[in-house]
């Protein structure tokens, strides 16, 4: 008699039940579509990135709220020509003083002259709403053509400047939105129809997986808008792939049984019975193994890194929800000409004798050979890993761009021509009792180019002082200034606190670094957790989970290879995190599968038979899982932000590596070579 669980799970193969959540979800897709707009909640502010408790977020907190009608932001156009400027450059940046006077909140100064007469700087104030998101796009397009109108041939002129530079790194996110989900749809259709080859086949997976899509878009904007979550243009760009490669991967398992099914029943609910009834347990234990990984992000430190984890949670929940539910019903209602032109037909006698496939010789020889491809592979992926030796970490933001946009190549001109860091002076808050003793001691040390006047409060209880660094905003140097700031600066008042942008890329980098130390251990428990629970063994889920750190250092290597081909050597601590999340989570799914297989083939064939024939049976559905979720994390690769570029590049290789190397040579002949001790202490 069915089981509870098996009529649960088998009922998207009823033909009223399979009416009935078709019915279910479009209900959901039409309200998804309605109410959602992911963009509305999305935050690419500086808090969002910020961690919580960290010195530079604190600074920040009071800035806003001590400091309410502070200085305006502005704008910083520069111009600069090689072997110094001429009257006609000076005319035309004073020009645009004038012109640019009517546009600004406040009076517009002189352009300021550099010190080596080669460059000029004129500051254009902006009001709150001026500076706002979702005005400063026209505010700039007004500034850069008035700059632009009239400049005389061979004088370099950018607009740069706080404001700039955030509507530049909102620009680049902006574009993840549209051309992002375009790739990966394009990509994942084509990578399903070389699969089935099959027209309608092609569409009913897309169509399970955008609603899947839509579905966690939505839960991510409630989460946002009634239980505070954090989502970016980051989390949300991850969102999207993560959804439509976990999803695909779903659907290509089940569908895989399904069509095995079909072989063996006439009756094709009979066959999607079954199909589910032996494809869930690994579906369900692949999504729950990268859900518990990525609830592991919410003790970070940083804020971004802690709301990702919820907002792609909620987005591989969404796929597994509708991959085991909406796919199976669609497939079931539409019955075997789904499969149209090459239609599966039920065989009625014993399978007539076919050649061995490509899958199945690649199993008997992993089988002949067990020991040495094993140590092989394994020194392979080794030697592979020594490449992440010659990567460094630290990314400035001035270096977040894949190419340089407009106010990167102005800071890059104010570095050269004015003190380091005039363009983004380092501020720091002392209490007004304190302040001219704090800023006498900060003056005097090494890094300090210029502390500016005193600016105190509204409520006169604090004072800040804007302290332009002598090294570049972020790099070594001006961080190890702001170290020597905040040291200082609480010897003679406690309570000072020392923000800006500089502060701010130390706190993070500080901050990534305890969270690479807390999360990758627990990332590590979840997964062998999973394991152990899943194949009720304890030696094969660490033979596993060795498998997977050696592939995971054999990704990062070989993608090092890669950022330098590429001109991006250096990388931002964050990559080391996701890309070890996602490759741990998602990259031992495909060994899920594999191995969840095995233990149901044991029983009947043994431990070597079953192994080999578990390796030939899904060695073809894994592969083109491997495949469609590399290729998705590689459009990542296309975007204009390092981050996203790195972590796509690093996901689809560590992928590839897990699809073509360690599941397919090194972890069968690891289990070959164990023998039945790998499912120690169960017994078959």
């Amino acid at each position: 008699m069915p089981t509870v669980w098996q009529r649960i799970s088998t009922a998207p193969a009823g033909r009223r039940t399979a009416w009935s959540l078709l019915t279910g979800w479009l209900l959901v897709a039409v309200c998804a579509v309605m109410f959602t707009n992911l963009g509305e909640v999305e935050t690419n502010d500086v808090s969002s990135w910020l961690p919580a408790a960290a010195e530079s977020t604190r600074a920040l907190e009071l800035a806003t709220a001590e400091f309410p009608a502070a200085e305006p932001d502005q704008l910083l156009l520069v111009y600069a020509r090689d072997g110094g400027l001429t009257d006609a450059d000076r005319a035309a940046a004073t020009a645009d003083a004038t012109a640019l006077a009517a546009l600004a909140a406040g009076p517009v100064p002189e352009p300021v002259p550099s010190r080596d007469g080669a460059a000029l700087l004129l500051a254009v104030p902006l009001s709150p709403a001026q500076a706002a998101e979702e005005a400063i796009g026209p505010v700039l397009a007004q500034v850069r053509q008035a700059q632009a109108d009239g400049l005389p041939a061979g004088l370099g002129a950018w607009v740069t400047g706080g404001p700039a530079a955030g509507a530049d790194f909102d620009a680049a996110f902006d574009s993840l939105d549209t051309t992002l989900l375009a790739v990966t749809v394009g990509v994942v259709a084509v990578l399903l129809l070389l699969t089935y080859r099959s027209p309608v086949l092609l569409l009913i997976p897309l169509f399970a997986v955008g609603v899947a899509s839509r579905l966690a878009e939505w839960l991510v904007q409630l989460g946002a808008e009634h239980l505070g979550l954090v989502v970016n243009g980051a989390s949300a760009g991850i969102l999207t792939v993560l959804v439509f490669g976990a999803g695909t991967d779903y659907a290509l398992l089940l569908i895989s049984r399904y069509r095995e099914e079909l072989t063996r029943h006439a009756d094709h609910r009979h066959a999607m019975r079954l199909a589910l009834r032996h494809s869930l347990p690994a579906i369900i234990a692949s999504a729950v193994t990268v859900i518990l990984a990525l609830l592991t992000l919410l003790a970070a430190g940083l804020n971004s890194t802690r709301g990702l984890g919820p907002v792609a949670a909620l987005g591989i929940l969404s796929a597994l929800l509708a991959m085991t539910t909406l796919l199976p019903a669609l497939l079931v209602i539409c019955g075997r000409r789904v499969f149209w032109p090459l239609i599966p037909v039920a065989r009625t006698g014993p399978a007539p004798a076919r050649r061995p496939g490509p899958w199945a010789r690649t199993a008997a020889f992993v089988a002949r050979r067990h020991r040495p491809i094993w140590i092989l592979t394994a020194l392979a992926l080794a030697a592979l890993s020594l490449g992440a030796t010659t990567l460094t970490t630290g990314v400035r933001q001035s270096e977040s761009f894949t190419s340089k946009p407009d106010s990167v190549r102005g800071f890059e001109a104010l570095a050269a021509h004015y003190p380091a860091g005039s363009g983004d002076p380092t501020e720091l808050y002392a209490n007004t009792r304190h302040a001219d003793a704090v800023a006498a001691a900060v003056r005097a040390l090494p890094g300090v180019a210029e502390v500016g006047p005193a600016e105190p409060s509204a409520a006169g209880g604090w004072t800040r002082l804007r302290i332009v660094l002598a090294d570049p905003p972020s790099s070594d140097g001006a961080e190890q200034t702001v170290l020597r700031l905040r040291e200082t600066a609480r010897e003679a008042d406690p309570s000072a606190l020392v923000g800006g942008a500089t502060a701010q890329e130390l706190d993070q980098n500080t901050t990534m670094d305890a969270d690479l130390r807390l999360i990758i251990p627990l990332i590590l428990v979840v997964v062998l957790g999973v394991l152990i629970v899943l194949l009720r063994a304890l030696v094969a889920p660490l033979l596993l989970l060795g498998s997977v750190l050696l592939s995971f250092g054999a990704a990062l290597g070989a993608s090092a290879l890669v950022f330098h081909a590429v001109g991006f050597p250096a990388i931002d601590r964050s990559v080391l995190l996701h890309g070890f999340l996602f490759l741990v989570a998602l990259g031992v799914d495909y060994t899920i599968f594999l191995m969840t297989r095995a233990r149901e083939e044991r029983a009947a064939l043994g431990h070597h038979q079953g192994m080999s024939h578990a390796l030939a049976v899904t060695g073809g559905v894994i592969t083109s899982a491997g495949v469609v979720l590399a290729a998705t994390f590689a459009v990542l690769s296309l975007m204009p932000i390092v981050f996203m570029m790195q972590v796509g590049i690093l996901v689809g290789l560590g992928v590839l590596l897990d699809t073509f190397v360690v599941r397919t040579l090194l972890v069968p002949a690891l289990i070959h070579h164990t023998g039945p001790r790998t499912w120690w202490p169960s017994h078959p």
